[in-house]
C-alpha cells in the first residue's frame, strides 16, 4: 500500500494524473498543488479494485476459455454442471476472498492517513481503555459456503489488555471459524436429518469446510436464543370466541449413559437381565430420557353432536356427512428434554397468556389423564388466576372401553365394537355416571374371570369423571383430543431421535428438540435474524468492544 501512494504522490510532484510521463528534456507544464476547495481524486481504490480482482477474473476467463473449448463440446450436461459447479465455487471464494482483500487494504490506508494527519489517537475499547498502537497483517480463517478464506485486520493494542480488531466488528465475524451462512446451513440440514446426513450434505455443497464435531457445536450455539426469541416476539391477536388450546405430552429418547436422570440411570445399573440375548416381558433397558413436548394453538368453535365423533352401534345411516371438527390454527410447539413438565407447562401458560393477555378466549387443556400432570395444570391455572377447561382426550377413553371389551366374555369382533360405541356414544353425550353404573353392574353379573381392563376402565372414568364433560366440549365446538400435541411427539421426536443406533448427550438432544420444534413453527428465518443480532452484540459490543470509536 505504501508503494502504491507513493507512485500516486509522485505523479502529482511531475504534474501528471495518471498518464505516461513526459520526455526528458520537455518543460513539464505546472499544477498549483489542490487546496481544501479542490480534493485530491487520487485512483486509490481504482488501482486496489484492479489488483485485488486480478485472480478472480483470470479464473472466470479460464473457466469462459475452458467452456468455449471445441473438446468441451463433447461433454454431457452432467458433466458440464459439475465442472461449473466445481469452479464456480472456486471462482465465489475467490470473489470473497478479493472483496475481503480490498477492504484490508482500505483499512490500511485509513489508519495510515490518520495516523499521519494526527486526526486519530487510537481505539477504545469495551475497558475504556484507549489502544493507540496499532499493528496491520493480523489474520484469521473464516469457512464460508464458498471455502475457507483468509481475512486480515488491523489490530489496536495496549499493554495489559486484549487487542481490539474493529474489522471483526464491521464484517461482523463470529468467535469460531464458521460463516453465519454455513452454521445456519448446518442447522438446516442437522434438523432435517442426522450428523452424518449433514456432514456429507455440507461436504458436498461446500467442500471439506467443517467437521461433525464442529457440526454439533454450531447446532448448539444456534438453539442459545430460541427462548429468547419467543419471550421478545409478539404473537397475533385473535377474536374472543376463537378457542385457545393447550396440551403437554411427553416422549422418551434414547441418552447416553452421562445423560439419564438419576432414577434412570440408577435402574440401568441394576442387574436386571432375565435372558442373556434379549428383554423379558416388562422389562426396559432403562436408557431412555423423558422429552416433555408442548403445543398451543387457536381453533374456530366447530360444534358437533356425538355421532359425528364415532358411528352409533350397527353404523351411520343414510348418506349425511360428519360435521368437520375444529382445525388448529397458528399451532406453536416447544420442547424439552433438560426441564420437565412442570418447567414445560410454565412455558406453555405463558405463551397462552401472551395471545390472551385479556383472558377474553376460552381456555381449553387438553390432557391424557396423567395425575401428575393434572395437577401441575391446576396449580399453574390457579397462579395466573385463569379459568381454564380441562378435558381429557377421548381416544385416550376409548382404549380403556376397548380393554373393558376384552375382559368380558369373548363376543364375536362386531358385537365388541357395537358394545363399546354404545358406551361411547353415551360418554359423548355427558352420561359418564350411567356408563360407569352399568358398567359396573355388566361386570358383576357376568362373573368376570379376568376384571383386570374392567376394573380399570371404572376406575379411569371414575377418577376423572369432572373432566368428561364431552357434551359441553361439543356443544362449545372445542377440539376433544390430543391428536396435534402427539402428532407433534412423533415428528419431532421420533422421526429424528428415533434413528438406528442413535444415543444422544444432553447439550446436544437439547438443541436438536428445540430446532426441531423452532422450524416446524415456521419461525426459523426470523430467529436467525434474532441470533445473528444477539450473536453481534454478545461478541462485539459487550464481548469487547462496544461500539468502538476512533478518538480525536
Amino acid at each position: 500500500m505504501a508503494q502504491g501512494h507513493g507512485t500516486a504522490s509522485r505523479r502529482h510532484r511531475a504534474g501528471d494524473c495518471g498518464g505516461a510521463l513526459p520526455p526528458s528534456g520537455s518543460k513539464v507544464p505546472t499544477k498549483p498543488f489542490p487546496t481544501k476547495e479542490e480534493p485530491v481524486q487520487a485512483p486509490y481504490d481504482t488501482e486496489l479494485t484492479a489488483d485485488v480482482f486480478a485472480e478472480a477474473k483470470n479464473t472466470f476467463n479460464c473457466l469462459v476459455g475452458h467452456l468455449t473449448d471445441a473438446a468441451t463440446g463433447t461433454l454431457t450436461h452432467d458433466r458440464l454442471e459439475e465442472t461449473i459447479v466445481e469452479r464456480g465455487r472456486e471462482l465465489q471464494r475467490l470473489l470473497l476472498q478479493a472483496h475481503l482483500d480490498l477492504r484490508a487494504l482500505r483499512e490500511r490506508r485509513q489508519v495510515h492517513g490518520a495516523r499521519r494527519d494526527g486526526t486519530a489517537a487510537g481505539v477504545i475499547g469495551a475497558d475504556g481503555v484507549p489502544r493507540r498502537r496499532v499493528e496491520i497483517g493480523h489474520r484469521r480463517l473464516l469457512a464460508t459456503l464458498v471455502g475457507t478464506v483468509t481475512v486480515a485486520r488491523c489490530a489496536w493494542r495496549a499493554l495489559g489488555v486484549r487487542n481490539v480488531y474493529p474489522a471483526d466488528a464491521a464484517l461482523s465475524l463470529p468467535v469460531v471459524r464458521h460463516s453465519a451462512g454455513l452454521a445456519k446451513l448446518a442447522v438446516i440440514e442437522t434438523v432435517r436429518g442426522s450428523f452424518d446426513a449433514a456432514l456429507a450434505a455440507l461436504t458436498a455443497r461446500c467442500g471439506q469446510v467443517i467437521g461433525k464435531r464442529q457440526i454439533e457445536q454450531v447446532v448448539a450455539r444456534a438453539a442459545a436464543d430460541v427462548d429468547a426469541f419467543y419471550a421478545a416476539r409478539l404473537p397475533v391477536p385473535c377474536t374472543a370466541s376463537t378457542v385457545l388450546v393447550l396440551s403437554v405430552d411427553g416422549k422418551g429418547i434414547a441418552m447416553r449413559p452421562e445423560a439419564l436422570r438419576p432414577a434412570t440411570a440408577k435402574a440401568a445399573a441394576r442387574a436386571r437381565a432375565t435372558f442373556r440375548t434379549r428383554l423379558a416381558s416388562g422389562e426396559k433397558p432403562a436408557r431412555k430420557r423423558m422429552a416433555t413436548l408442548g403445543v398451543v394453538y387457536d381453533a374456530e368453535p366447530a360444534p358437533r353432536r356425538p355421532h359425528d365423533v364415532i358411528a352409533v352401534p350397527g353404523g351411520r345411516a343414510g348418506r349425511r356427512r360428519p360435521r368437520p371438527r375444529p382445525r388448529a390454527l397458528r399451532k406453536w410447539l416447544c420442547g424439552s428434554v433438560i426441564t420437565g413438565p412442570g418447567a414445560m407447562i410454565v412455558k406453555v401458560f405463558d405463551h397462552a397468556e401472551a395471545r390472551d393477555p385479556g383472558r377474553v378466549r376460552p381456555w381449553v387443556v387438553l390432557v391424557d389423564g396423567a395425575r401428575h400432570q393434572l395437577d401441575l395444570i391446576t396449580c399453574e391455572a390457579a397462579r395466573h388466576g385463569i379459568r381454564v377447561h380441562i378435558v381429557i382426550d377421548f381416544v385416550h377413553v376409548l382404549e380403556k372401553l376397548w380393554a373393558a371389551a376384552w375382559s368380558l366374555p369373548p363376543p364375536a369382533a362386531p358385537a365388541a365394537e357395537d358394545w363399546v360405541a354404545g358406551h361411547a356414544v353415551a360418554l359423548l353425550a355427558g352420561h359418564t355416571g350411567q356408563v360407569i353404573t352399568t358398567l359396573t353392574a355388566q361386570a358383576a353379573t357376568a362373573g368376570v374371570q379376568r376384571r383386570d381392563g374392567i376394573d380399570a376402565c371404572i376406575r379411569y372414568l371414575s377418577n376423572n369423571a369432572g373432566h368428561l364433560r364431552y357434551d359441553q366440549a361439543l356443544e362449545a365446538g372445542w377440539p376433544i383430543e390430543t391428536g396435534v400435541v402427539e402428532g407433534a411427539c412423533r415428528h419431532l421426536i421420533a422421526d429424528r431421535f428415533d434413528l438406528a443406533g442413535a444415543r444422544w448427550g444432553l447439550a446436544g438432544a437439547e438443541a436438536v428438540l428445540k430446532l426441531r420444534a423452532l422450524t416446524a413453527n415456521g419461525h426459523l428465518e426470523e430467529c436467525w435474524t434474532f441470533h445473528l443480532a444477539r450473536q453481534h452484540e454478545r461478541v462485539h459490543q459487550t464481548g469487547y468492544q462496544d461500539g468502538y470509536a476512533l478518538t480525536a
